[in-house]
């Protein structure tokens, strides 16, 4: 299948690079560039976005090209060429799930504080592992239900808000999402811990990472 999506967009011959965004870059609007195809660019971001199920390491970069398919230049298509050439090169790799996953169920959570270049927006995200298999959230459909769930997190602000009782009687105005994992804290749902940004795991769906 990579291969045929490859040769749709004659990308089957490029060489092939190390990373599929280049590090610490944010893509913007640029409205003074060069026009490009349109129809061409929403189908090959529309091809990266059903490899992103099998592909966490192409998320973040076709999350950022996929944001600017009303009005693509010529700078945003070489973005999104950029994750086909680095594709090119790791067309072998994937999510692999064998049968005997263990099935202790352990979370990570990030935010990326006015990451958006344009709206100067937050974006932040999480990645559950079954065992030590990446998976969705969709375990509550076939009826697992978990307790002490281990959330590890590299705010140790956010983390003090949530387990303190006196930072939380001053903290009334704060998004109505934090007071819900406060809740799962206390109903003893989930547990959380601090991870170093080195050994944050969801770094890879906020972030442009060097090949390391």
């Amino acid at each position: 299948m990579l291969n045929e999506i490859l040769k749709k967009f004659n990308l089957h011959k490029s060489d092939h690079i190390d990373t599929p965004i280049v590090e610490r870059t944010k893509l913007d609007e640029d409205l003074s560039g060069i026009p490009v195809d349109q129809t061409q660019y929403l189908s090959m971001i529309g091809s990266l976005m059903y490899l992103t199920a099998s592909r966490p390491d192409l998320v973040f970069a076709v999350y950022m090209c996929a944001r600017y398919q009303s009005q693509p230049t010529k700078k945003h298509l070489e973005a999104v060429k950029r994750v086909f050439w680095y594709l090119q090169g790791t067309i072998n790799m994937g999510l692999w799930y064998l049968k005997d996953t263990a099935m202790a169920l352990t979370a990570y959570a990030v935010t990326d504080h006015t990451g958006c270049q344009d709206t100067r927006r937050s974006t932040s995200d999480s990645a559950q592992f079954l065992g030590d298999k990446l998976t969705r959230s969709q375990l509550s459909d076939y009826g697992f239900a978990y307790n002490y769930i281990p959330l590890y997190c590299d705010n140790k602000s956010v983390i003090a808000l949530c387990c303190n009782n006196v930072q939380h009687s001053r903290s009334k105005h704060i998004d109505i999402r934090h007071h819900f994992i406060r809740e799962q804290v206390e109903k003893g749902v989930v547990e959380l811990y601090f991870v170093r940004a080195g050994y944050q795991l969801v770094d890879i769906f906020t972030k442009a990472l060097p090949r390391e």
